[in-house]
C-alpha cells in the first residue's frame, strides 16, 4: 500500500512539475525596460510570476536558448560604431537568474534574430539594417567567441522605402540543421545554405540557393511542420503567408494566402508565425492597423491552409508571440502597448480566448520558454 502510494505521489508530482517552465522576455530599452526579464509560467493555470530580469542591456530583442538550458544568448539590436552585438548569459535554473558572460560584435548594422545550434557550438546571427549574418563558434562555457563568417546579401526589390537594399530579418535552422535558411525582407527570397557544424566556415551556398517571394512582399520569419515536409514563410509587407514542400534543402511552392480577411483594406504589417506542436494550427501575427493573430488550419497531407479566425491581441503592435510547451496557451508580445496577454488554446478547434491574464513588461519583443528540471 505504501509504495502505491509513493507511486502515486511520485507521479502527481512529476505531473505538476512538468507543467512549470521558464518565460524569458527579450525587450526594447530606449523606454523603461531593463533588457530580459524572467518568469514562472504555470501551464496548467496560464498564470506567470516574475523572477528576475537583467540589470541593464541595449535593445535584447530577440533571444535563443541553448538546448540544455543552461544558457541563453541575445542580439542587441544596436548600430553602435555601424555594428550590433551579441551577448551570452549563463542561465541559472535554481534561482531563475541571468548573468552576463561576454559580447561580441555582431558583424553590422541592428542584428534582429539569432539562432543556436542542437549541439551548442554555434549561434548564428542575422543583422537588419546591416544586410547581412554572421556565425559565432561557442566555447563549451556558452563563451561567444568572434565570428568566422560573416556574409553580406546584395540586392533589392520594388518597395523603395523598405526594399531599398538587403535586410536579412531572421536565421532559422532547418530541422536535421543540415540547412540554414534566411529570410530577407529586402531582396524577397529566403536564401538557403548548407551547414556543417564541423567546419571552420559552416554555411555555403545550397544546391537550391533561395527561395522566391512575390515582388514587394518582404519574407520576413518562418516556420517548419512538426514532420519537416512544409515550410511556412510570412510575408511582411504584403501581408501573407506562402506555403513551399520541403525536401533535403529544396523546396516547390505550394499555397500563398492572405493573413487578413478578404474585406480588409489598409495597410499589411505582418510579424511572427508559429505551428502548433501537433502540426494541425498555423498562427500568424498582424501589427499596424489589424493587431490580431491570424488562425489557420493545415491540411496534413497537401500543407495548404484554411482561414479560421482572426483573435485581437488585446493591444498593438504583436512583434512576437509563442505557444508554450504543453499546448495550451499562446503568448502575445505588444511591444507598442507594453503588454504580454496570455490566451487559451482549443487544441480541438485552434481558436484563442484571452484568459484575462495580462503582463506589464515595457516594449516586449520576443517569447521564449524553458522547461523547468
Amino acid at each position: 500500500m505504501r509504495i502505491k502510494l509513493l507511486l502515486a505521489i511520485l507521479l502527481f508530482s512529476t505531473a505538476a512539475f512538468a507543467q512549470d517552465y521558464y518565460l524569458f522576455v527579450g525587450t526594447y530599452t530606449s523606454g523603461s525596460s531593463k533588457g530580459i526579464y524572467v518568469y514562472h509560467f504555470n501551464a496548467k493555470t496560464g498564470s506567470a510570476e516574475w523572477v528576475s530580469n537583467t540589470d541593464h542591456s541595449d535593445n535584447p530583442s530577440f533571444l535563443a536558448i541553448s538546448q540544455d538550458g543552461r544558457h541563453v544568448y541575445a542580439v542587441n539590436e544596436v548600430d553602435r560604431n555601424k555594428a550590433g552585438l551579441v551577448t551570452s548569459y549563463n542561465f541559472d535554473p535554481a534561482k531563475g537568474e541571468l548573468s552576463y558572460l561576454n559580447q561580441q560584435s555582431s558583424g553590422s548594422e541592428n542584428p534582429c534574430h539569432i539562432s543556436v545550434t542542437k549541439d551548442g557550438k554555434w549561434v548564428v546571427v542575422a543583422n537588419y539594417t546591416g544586410g547581412s549574418l554572421a556565425s559565432f563558434p561557442l566555447e563549451n562555457n556558452g563563451v561567444i567567441t568572434s565570428f568566422t563568417q560573416h556574409i553580406l546579401h546584395e540586392g533589392s526589390s520594388i518597395n523603395k522605402d523598405r526594399q531599398e537594399k538587403a535586410h536579412v530579418h531572421s536565421v532559422f535552422f532547418s530541422p536535421d540543421e543540415k540547412y540554414l535558411l534566411t529570410p530577407d525582407l529586402g531582396m524577397d527570397q529566403v536564401n538557403i545554405y548548407q551547414f556543417d557544424t564541423y567546419l571552420k566556415q559552416p554555411l555555403h551556398n545550397a544546391a537550391q540557393k533561395f527561395i522566391a517571394s512575390e515582388p514587394g512582399s518582404g519574407p520576413r520569419h518562418l516556420d517548419f511542420s512538426p514532420n519537416g515536409k512544409f515550410v511556412y514563410i510570412i510575408e511582411e509587407l504584403s501581408g501573407t503567408v506562402s506555403v513551399h514542400s520541403y525536401k533535403d534543402g529544396t523546396t516547390k511552392f505550394v499555397q500563398r494566402i492572405a493573413t487578413h480577411p478578404a474585406d480588409f483594406t489598409g495597410k499589411p504589417g505582418s510579424a511572427d508565425i508559429h505551428i502548433s506542436q501537433d502540426g494541425r494550427f498555423l498562427y500568424a501575427s498582424n501589427r499596424g492597423e489589424e493587431n490580431n493573430i491570424a488562425i489557420f488550419r493545415i491540411d496534413q497531407n497537401k500543407g495548404t491552409l484554411t482561414a479560421i479566425g482572426y483573435e485581437s491581441t488585446k493591444g498593438n503592435g504583436p512583434r512576437n508571440f509563442s505557444i508554450d510547451p504543453s499546448g495550451n496557451f499562446l503568448l502575445v508580445a505588444n511591444q507598442l502597448t507594453s503588454t504580454v496577454e496570455i490566451f487559451k488554446r482549443d487544441r480541438n478547434s485552434g481558436l484563442l480566448k484571452h484568459t484575462g491574464n495580462s503582463l506589464s513588461i515595457p516594449n516586449p519583443v520576443c517569447l521564449k520558454f524553458l522547461a523547468k528540471k
